[in-house]
Parts: C-alpha cells; structure tokens; sequence
C-alpha cells in the first residue's frame, strides 16, 4: 500500500462491508486518507467481485473483456469492473468469522476491530449476531469505536429485516414513479442511485460523529438505510406531497416546477436548457424571436400549466439549427444549456479530467488501470491544491492479507489505538 495523505489520515476503517453500500462509503473515506481494511469471506471476496461482464483478465487490453481474447483460462484471474469501481485506496484481508479457534480468523478481526476508529457493516438484521458479532458488543468493548450501520429499509420498524438491492428499494422509495417518460413508465436511474446514497450518507454520518468524539471521547453507532438516504434525497418532490397534497408523477425530460427546462429536439439531435428564472425567460425570447409576454406562457406557472405548448414553441423555433450552432446561441444569449454526453465522451472531455476525476493507479495483475476518480478537492487558503493525487488500486483478494497479519502481531504490545480505552 501507498502512504497516502488527507485530512483522515491518522484514522483505521475496518470494512466488514460487500456489494455497494458499504463499499462506497469506505472509498469515500480512504480517497480522504483514511487507512482502509476490507475484511472479505475466503475464496470468493466480496459478491461484486463475480458480478459482470464486464470483467478484465490480465493480458487483455482493456476492450476485449473476454478471457479467449486475453489468452487466460483461469476465472479466478479476472476482475469485475463493478468491483474496480467501488474499492480504490483499500487493502484486502480474508477472514472466516465463523472460526473461533484460539488465535483463528474471528480473533484477527476482533484484534483489528480493538485497534479501528470506525467499523462498517452491511449486513441485513441479525446476520452479525448469529455471527456472534452484534454491533453492541465491540462497542462494549472499544468505547471509541463509531460504527456505521447500513441496512435496507432500517434496522427496526415492522420492515426492518428486508433485504435491500438497490432496484428494489428505487421502486419502494418512490423513485421510479417520478423518473421515466410518463406515468405508466416507471423507470430506474441508469446507476445504483439508492446503494451510493447509502453510502454517501453513511460516510457523512460517520465524520460527524468522529468531530462527536472528540468532544465525547466516545463513539457513536451511526445508521442509514437504502430507503432512508433515498427518501432523504427526494427534495421538492417529498413536499410536494407532504406541504401541497400532490403526488408527483414521471413526466420524462422536463421539470415539473420550471418551464422550458428540459431536452428539446432540433435538427439533428436535441439539447438541453434550463430557463429557470423570469429574467432567463426574457433573455430567451429576445435571442429567439419570441414574444416572453404571450399570452398563456408570460409567467412561470403559466407555462408550467400549458408545458405541451411551451414545449411544441420552443422544438419550432430550434427545429433549423444545428445542436452545435445552437449551443453557441445559447451561451451567447446567456442560457444555461448542454448536450447529452455518451459515458465514453464524458471520459474523453477535458472538463472531466481538469476536475480529477480520472486517475491512473497500478493494479497488481491487471497493470494500469484509469479509473473514476473521487469528486473532492481541497485548496488552502492560498488557492494551492491540496489534494492528494496519489491513489491505489482496488486490491486483488487476500491481497495484504499477509502484511496485515505481521503488522498485528509486531505491533501486538506496543500499539495505543483509538478504539479502546483500557491500554
């Protein structure tokens, strides 16, 4: 593992987390310096690592994506790009926490547990206690320790134990009956939405909790659910219902409170606009040849209740341009505007990579890898860039396995950790 620097970086995370959730918010915490130590099952690691294709083989070039082409037989030697996308900057350790034996693997974990600042755990409700490993006890034990929980739909209440995958959730939380073309068209996000949530929650949970401690000194159990985070994101739309009783509805591209703000077709593609404020409305009509105080669409709410007639107005007046051409009117115009980028423009676009979010690391069997980089980037206050721009790659399984197990026994009577309180 690289030495790495960040504002966590005087902080151990173990990760008793899989699939996504948990996983994330880990990887938000190690791109912040955090050491991380993915505790993974012997001999199959994590449930991502077999989900695919695509997966990668040594010796491919990265566009094959099949082991005939890379000339390896072996599937033990490939490595999902789902797993890539959700563990940089961590180490891997297998551990069977069914072994109880005197010195076996659950007594590794406890010993890397009593030297951890955070602990994090995915697993559905009650899957840790028939472990024997409830959430209560290493807290017990270690006071400091801050332990994040995440769940599917929350760990009480008369749905606590479900399982929670991400699609399923989507639809229970609501999501998918305001996303899609129309209303009988419910539609997922094209990305884990309520699994990064969770993760994203999780991770600020657990900072708050860390400035908690420092106050406290003692830890702090932190939990979130699938459904929580995606209730928690669900802005205008939750008070439409709960503040104006209305129950709001996919509608395709447009917005349901702003008007034109949406994708509109032109001559040989479509564009995107957001004419979100009556000023915008003006600059728009002046640039365009449109009269902003017609009557039916002069205001906001009028055009949001006549949108089918904003709509058709809008596609007339961009129905002979070039989106290219178009683009530059409406910057000129002063209207925030865009295309609809292919995932491979958006990698290839200078924008991206100007803001760090591509970053090459060194895979152990794989070789360099570009991966998605992390979405923060810290200045001081001299405007220097702080950021640290060094990463590693998501480990192979086991992969420090053995450097972890010498670090715990050399350190074994010397170490003062955060977690416990009785050295």
């Amino acid at each position: 593992m690289t030495t790495r620097s960040g504002p966590l970086d005087d902080l151990l995370v173990v990760d008793l987390s899989r699939a996504l959730a948990g996983p994330h918010a880990t990887m938000m915490l190690g791109d912040l310096g955090a050491r991380i130590i993915k505790v993974e099952a012997p001999g199959r690691g994590d449930d991502t690592r077999g989900w695919g294709p695509p997966f990668r083989w040594p010796g491919d070039d990265g566009h094959a994506g099949s082991r005939a082409e890379a000339g390896v037989d072996d599937d033990s030697a490939r490595e999902s790009t789902y797993f890539l996308s959700t563990n940089r900057n961590k180490e891997s350790i297998a551990l069977d926490l069914r072994d109880k034996d005197v010195g076996g693997d659950r007594d590794i974990f406890l010993d890397l547990v009593a030297r951890a600042d955070v602990l994090v755990e995915n697993f559905r409700t009650g899957v840790l206690e028939r472990l024997g490993l409830s959430i209560e006890s290493p807290q017990e034990r270690h006071p400091r320790l801050i332990i994040l929980s995440i769940t599917g739909f929350g760990h009480d209440g008369p749905e606590g134990g479900r399982a929670g995958y991400d699609q399923i959730v989507q639809g229970e939380a609501g999501l998918m009956s305001i996303t899609g073309s129309a209303p009988d068209d419910p539609q997922k996000l094209g990305t884990p939405i309520s699994d990064i949530l969770a993760g994203m929650y999780g991770a600020y949970g657990v900072l708050a909790a860390l400035h908690e401690r420092d106050e406290t000194g003692r830890g702090t159990v932190v939990r979130t659910s699938l459904l929580a985070a995606t209730v928690g994101v669900h802005g205008f739309q939750g008070t439409r219902w709960t503040v104006a009783g209305e129950v709001g509805r996919a509608q395709g591209n447009h917005h349901p409170s702003i008007s034109p703000y949406g994708l509109f077709r032109c001559a040989d593609g479509a564009v995107q606009i957001a004419v979100g404020s009556e000023g915008l409305w003006h600059d728009f009509c002046a640039g365009f040849g449109l009269d902003p105080a017609t009557p039916g669409i002069a205001t906001n709410p009028e055009r949001v209740g006549n949108r089918e007639r904003v709509v058709n107005l809008v596609e007339e007046v961009f129905a002979s341009w070039k989106a290219a051409d178009l683009l530059i009117r409406l910057d000129e115009v002063g209207i925030p505007a865009g295309k609809v980028r292919s995932m491979d423009e958006v990698y290839a676009w200078e924008q991206t990579a100007s803001q760090g979010l591509l970053i090459d690391v060194e895979h152990t069997t794989l070789g360099t890898l570009t991966l998605p980089g992390p979405p923060l980037r810290f200045f001081d206050t001299g405007g220097r860039e702080m950021t640290s721009t060094v990463h590693d790659s998501p480990p192979v399984l086991d992969e420090d396995g053995g450097a972890i197990r010498q670090w715990l026994s050399e350190t074994a009577s010397t170490r003062q950790t955060p977690g416990r309180t009785d050295e």
